[in-house]
């Protein structure tokens, strides 16, 4: 019989003989460079959760310590000085204010961040993708109290005018009613966290674009799409988990900034129905702003906010996993 006639196609891998090849791969790690590499991997996964673990003991004990002497209730007192006899603080304002200036950055951050690393890898020519991608990068490495301090002197002045064209078209929602004070408040925080939370979501979503297998777009374009059916249908979809990641990166720096929010925000222990009347606060501005003056107790009860952040921050990443993994099938990252 003629060799050249035999079928010599294969069935492919079951998962079962996958695992079994990667399991019989991890036992075959004889070669010393192998073991210390397995050796420091998994070290340095269990260095984590343990550093992990630690932050997590160390927030909890002091926290502890100041909510069993507050009496006040910690989740809703709209009040916070812990100077008094008894203390009274709560951490209502600022959980309030810290989610709204995230969610206000989200909404401007996100939909600006994936046009542009949609324009720089799809549509920009070559001379000028890179010095655009270039500026985006070095917008990322700008110190917070920069961008804080740009936001007291640059961005607040002219906020005027946006204040009151939003108070005069939609002040009858309430939301977007304004008493022509200093315009510190949590909109224009929200402004400021989205330039800031720009550059990485940008960085990390046109890095992922870029990843989008070309036979897919040319498979697109033969079948007669245009340009931007070619994004919708196979370069979002691909690309949709890395967005999504690039988003709770930026996400993650919205809520924990701290100075320059504390530059920009007139806080105060009460929550506006307005976004653009000065008020409100958030748990790192709270914490830099009265951790240097406050007493042993009063630092045990900022760590109890920060713990409170900390829980926050785990909540979303952990809903940010369970997207991912919901929508990893759909995304063409596994292919």
């Amino acid at each position: 019989m003629d060799i050249s006639t035999q079928k010599t196609d294969t069935p492919p891998p079951t998962p079962q003989h996958s695992a079994a090849v990667a399991k019989n791969a991890a036992r075959g790690a004889t070669r010393a460079g192998d073991r210390i590499f397995l050796g420091f991997s998994r070290g340095s996964g269990i260095l984590l959760l343990v550093i992990m673990a630690a932050i997590a003991a160390f927030l909890t004990y002091r926290a502890i310590l100041a909510i069993s002497k507050d009496h006040g209730n910690f989740l809703t007192t709209f009040e916070w000085n812990t100077n008094l006899t008894p203390p009274v603080f709560g951490i209502a304002v600022l959980a309030f204010g810290t989610i709204v200036s995230s969610v206000i950055a989200m909404l401007l951050a996100v939909p600006v961040a994936v046009a542009i690393a949609l324009f720089i890898t799809h549509y920009a020519p070559r001379r000028m993708a890179g010095p655009v991608a270039y500026v985006i990068d070095l917008l990322a490495a700008v110190p917070s109290i920069v961008y804080g301090l740009w936001g007291a002197l640059v961005l607040v002045p002219h906020m005027n005018g946006l204040f009151g064209w939003l108070n005069s078209y939609f002040g009858w929602t309430g939301l977007f009613s304004w008493d022509e004070g200093a315009p510190r408040s949590m909109l224009t925080v929200g402004i400021l966290l989205a330039i800031m939370i720009l550059p990485i979501i940008t960085n990390v979503s046109r890095e992922v674009f870029r990843q989008v297998p070309q036979m897919h777009e040319e498979a697109a374009l033969a079948l007669g799409a245009t340009r931007w059916e070619v994004i919708r249908m196979s370069v979002l979809p691909f690309g949709r988990s890395g967005v999504i990641s690039a988003s709770m990166l930026g996400l993650g720096r919205a809520l924990g900034e701290t100075m320059a929010v504390a530059t920009v925000l007139s806080p105060s222990f009460d929550i506006q129905a307005s976004l653009l009347n000065p008020g409100g606060g958030t748990f790192a501005q709270n914490i830099a702003s009265k951790f240097s003056e406050a007493t042993e107790f009063g630092r045990d009860a900022l760590i109890a906010s920060g713990l409170i952040l900390f829980v926050i921050t785990l909540l979303v990443n952990g809903a940010a996993r369970l997207i991912i993994a919901r929508r990893a099938e759909y995304s063409g990252a596994n292919a």
